[in-house]
């Protein structure tokens, strides 16, 4: 019996009251009782990363994501300040997407796949972009995922939340730059990620230019460098 348990048997407290948590399950395909989940959430979250440089995690939502079989996953992606997933994705096709549950019952929900980007200007445009719905504005690519596994597990510890409707702010915005002007911002900032990698965007975007990669001053020190200590005034 662990310490915790002792504990609280000693304050009265029946292990019958005490159920064990859940374990995480795995699966290779999308079930039917996924798909139902997967049709009730509002927001989902995209994590990818490089071989070497910072992890990026990113929220979505506009109704933008897609089951295409029961192996393949994808979203829309719309125009933002950043184009991190692409340039991950590029470089290794390594993607993370996850849902949770904000009602009552808990889940979390995890994809683990190969992923990769299709733009407007490739091939498989035309076929792929009538899957994911209404044209949005300022709308920049779809990613596209093989599912590799999936896990569920338990939730228990993310909290309540109401779903109130979506932010118009970034649809807006697009509206009023027109594509010429979202096209101008993604050459000005999407074309490389915040550690300089190319995101595949320039040659989409008329052929621009894109210098050889080259790290960043802050990427070119060894991982595993120690941090500085923090000034003794940061902790109260």
């Amino acid at each position: 019996m662990n310490e915790s348990l002792r504990a609280l048997r000693g304050l009265g407290v029946s292990q019958q009251i005490l159920p064990p948590l859940p374990m995480a399950k795995f699966a290779s395909t999308l079930t039917p009782a996924h798909l139902a989940f997967i049709a009730a959430q509002k927001i989902y979250f995209v994590a990818s990363a490089p071989a070497h440089g910072r992890v990026n995690l990113s929220p979505k939502g506009m109704d933008t994501f897609r089951v295409l079989s029961t192996t393949r996953v994808g979203y829309l992606d719309v125009t933002g300040s950043g184009n991190e997933t692409a340039a991950h994705l590029l470089e290794n096709g390594r993607v993370t997407l996850m849902m949770c549950s904000f009602t009552a019952a808990p889940l979390i929900f995890r994809i683990y796949g190969r992923g990769r980007v299709v733009q407007p200007a490739d091939a498989d445009w035309p076929q792929l972009r009538p899957l994911f719905g209404p044209p949005l504005a300022g709308e920049r690519q779809l990613v596209l995922a093989e599912i590799e596994s999936i896990q569920t597990s338990c939730g228990f510890g993310v909290p309540f939340f109401d779903y109130t409707g979506e932010r118009p702010t970034l649809l807006d915005y697009a509206e009023k730059k027109g594509p010429a002007g979202m096209a101008a911002y993604r050459t000005q900032h999407n074309l490389r990620s915040i550690d300089g990698r190319p995101t595949g965007l320039a040659e989409n975007e008329g052929g621009i230019s894109v210098p050889p990669f080259s790290p960043p001053p802050t990427l070119r020190a060894p991982l595993s460098a120690p941090s500085p200590p923090l000034p003794a005034t940061f902790f109260p």
